[in-house]
């Protein structure tokens, strides 16, 4: 198995996406990740719409995807009992993960400096919608917030239509992965140099950083992006989508021996000799010809027979698929990118998310389901010293984070 990070310890004190996923990440390159969790109530995600039966038992859709392999300990985090038990924690920890807003950990006693005395070379990590300095650190937000404020929501949708959010949770989904790789950077440097670092992940820093292209263009010539619906990038007449006879097809054929090949498979070698387009300068004056040629001959077949032709002779294109489509495809099953996972109790097995990359050619996955709320927590205490009676002294209260 791939398990290059068994052994380490994590402490998870977040909820929500962008910090959980992050920690799914880690447990799924095998860290023990143990999640602490308000008693009573957990990661409010455990609410979350979807299945009503599993969002009544505390195990809502958006929990479950990533949530699995971990522990919970529930901890009322208002009380001394609670802080003195994550205390007792802190001293095993390879990894503490928050994703508070900044101060939040340090009025509940678990900021870096604090968590630092505990475990002197603790890679401590902190995710935020803004970071921990900046005049908005103070601010919460969520995924759909950052992408109106990073500027992807002025690139995104058809020209004139308006500014348009990007469909999935990309920032959070992004964000962890950002985190997770930040804190596999600090295991690395705190073993390097036996102290502890501290880790500064901001959402608003993450959505820049997905868009650096657009970024360093901007910066450097002062050319502002705006929508550009489906095209491509790269403004090919004989790039972007097409409309076909019973869908959209994407298609890249930017460069001349792609364009060769296209033609010839299309069957229209004609563009090649013709005098519209049989030099640079004429192609780049013209381009609004040929998009519209190419237009007319694309509509002439389905988008799959165009998506296998053009692939036969190695010009990128494919069929506009529903997330439904490509989940069903025979390269998402053989890429090991979905596990199922037994929860126990006669209840079905769940469909949950893989690593998103092989390892040694397997796919790290998760084999545990994702634990109910407090499911560990006598198993985690009782390793660190806790008697019965004092594991029952630890009651509701924890502070809700971002």
């Amino acid at each position: 198995m791939f398990e290059p990070l068994k052994g380490v310890r994590v402490i998870d004190l977040s909820q929500v996406l962008a910090g959980p996923y992050a920690t799914y990440l880690l447990a799924l390159m095998g860290a023990e990740v143990i999640k602490i969790e308000k008693p009573g109530e957990g990661d409010w995600t455990r609410k979350g719409p979807g299945v009503p039966q599993l969002s009544a038992e505390g195990m809502g859709v958006g929990y479950l995807t990533q949530n699995a392999q971990k522990k919970s300990v529930a901890l009322d985090l208002k009380s001394d009992e609670g802080c003195e038990a994550l205390r007792r924690l802190c001293k095993t920890a390879d990894v503490f993960l928050e994703n508070f807003k900044p101060g939040v950990a340090g009025r509940l006693g678990f900021d870096f400096e604090a968590v630092q005395q505990l475990s002197p070379s603790v890679v401590y990590c902190s995710v935020s919608a803004f970071g921990q300095d900046g005049p908005l650190s103070k601010r919460p937000a969520y995924d759909h917030i950052i992408q109106g404020m990073c500027g992807i929501m002025k690139t995104t949708g058809a020209i004139g239509a308006g500014p348009q959010k990007v469909g999935a949770p990309y920032v959070d989904y992004a964000t962890g992965m950002n985190a997770a790789m930040a804190v596999l950077a600090g295991i690395i440097a705190a073993r390097q140099t036996g102290k502890a670092q501290h880790l500064d992940v901001a959402m608003l820093d993450t959505s820049l950083m997905m868009m650096a292209s657009l970024m360093t263009m901007h910066l450097n010539t002062g050319w502002i992006p705006s929508q550009s619906g489906n095209e491509a990038w790269s403004q090919s007449p004989s790039s972007g989508a097409f409309e076909t006879s019973d869908g959209l097809l994407m298609l890249a054929a930017n460069n001349e021996k792609q364009l060769r090949a296209m033609c010839s498979a299309i069957g229209r070698e004609d563009i090649l000799t013709d005098e519209r387009w049989n030099t640079p300068k004429k192609f780049r004056e013209n381009a609004a010809d040929l998009r519209e040629t190419l237009v007319k001959t694309f509509l002439t077949r389905t988008a799959a027979e165009w998506e296998d032709l053009l692939n036969n002779v190695a010009v990128p294109a494919g069929k506009v698929r529903g997330l439904e489509d490509v989940l069903a495809e025979e390269q998402v099953k053989d890429r090991g990118l979905i596990r199922e996972v037994g929860c126990g109790d006669g209840q079905p097995g769940l469909q949950l998310p893989s690593l998103g990359f092989k390892a040694n050619g397997v796919a790290p996955s998760p084999n545990q389901a994702p634990p109910k709320l407090g499911q560990h927590t006598a198993e985690v205490l009782t390793e660190i010293g806790y008697s019965h009676q004092e594991m029952t002294n630890l009651t509701d209260g924890t502070e809700a984070s971002v």
